[in-house]
C-alpha cells in the first residue's frame, strides 16, 4: 500500500487548513489500500481452472482411480483458490472495468459516509485515491459542480496520476490539493470562517 511518512502527511494537512482559509468549500482526502477484496472473482477463477481439467481426466493413468481424480481436482481448486488471494496476482485477474466500478462505488460512500453532501452550500469535495486499482476521482457536490467542469477535475487527476507513477505519492497529494484550491478559490471565494470535516488524510 502507498504510505505517506509523517511529514508528507502534515503537509497535506497543513496545505488543506491553507486551502480551505481561501473558501467556503470543504476538502476531504481519502486513501484507500484497495476497493474490494475481489474474493468471489478469484475463487471463480480457481473453480473455472478446477472444472477445465475434468475433460483430461480420461488421460489419466488407468491406476487411477474416479474417486482420487475427484479429489485431486478439489485439491488443485483449494491451492488456486489460496494462490490466487495474493494481492497482485488477484488484481490481474479482476476485469478492469469492475476494479472501476468497486473504486467508484466506494469514493461516493466515502463521500456520504464523511458528509460531504451536507455541507453549507453544498460546497464539499472529495479527493479519493485506491492504490490496488490504480484509481483517482475527485467528487463535488452540487454547489461546485455548477461552477467547475468535469474537465478541470479531470485534468487535476491526470497529473495526480502521473506524479504517481513517477513515486511521488506524497507531492501528488498536496499538488492535487492546491490545484482544486485554486478553481475552489475562485467558484466559491471564502466569505466565513469554518472547518466542518477534518483536514488529515484519511487512511482506510
Amino acid at each position: 500500500m502507498i504510505m505517506l511518512n509523517a511529514n508528507e502527511k502534515r503537509v497535506l494537512s497543513e496545505t488543506i487548513k491553507e486551502v480551505e482559509s481561501k473558501t467556503d468549500a470543504e476538502v476531504v482526502t481519502v486513501l484507500a489500500g484497495q476497493s474490494d477484496n475481489y474474493l468471489y472473482i478469484s475463487t471463480l477463477w480457481a473453480a473455472f481452472i478446477a472444472l477445465l481439467i475434468a475433460p483430461l481426466m480420461q488421460f489419466l493413468p488407468w491406476w487411477i482411480e474416479y474417486q482420487q481424480a475427484f479429489t485431486l481436482q478439489w485439491i488443485l481448486f483449494i491451492v488456486l483458490a489460496v494462490l490466487f488471494r495474493w494481492r497482485p496476482l488477484t488484481m490481474w485477474l479482476v476485469p478492469k472495468k469492475i476494479k472501476y466500478w468497486r473504486a467508484a462505488n466506494l469514493a461516493r460512500r466515502q463521500f456520504l459516509e464523511h458528509e460531504l453532501h451536507s455541507t453549507k452550500d453544498r460546497l464539499g469535495l472529495l479527493i479519493f485515491v485506491s492504490q490496488a486499482e490504480h484509481y483517482v476521482e475527485i467528487l463535488a457536490d452540487r454547489g461546485l459542480a455548477e461552477q467547475i467542469t468535469n474537465e478541470a477535475w479531470q485534468e487535476i487527476v491526470e497529473n495526480f496520476i502521473r506524479e504517481v507513477r513517477k513515486g511521488k505519492t506524497g507531492e501528488a497529494f498536496v499538488h492535487c490539493v492546491e490545484k482544486c484550491g485554486e478553481l475552489l478559490k475562485e467558484a466559491a471565494p471564502a466569505t466565513v470562517i469554518k472547518n466542518e470535516l477534518p483536514n488529515h488524510l484519511i487512511v482506510l
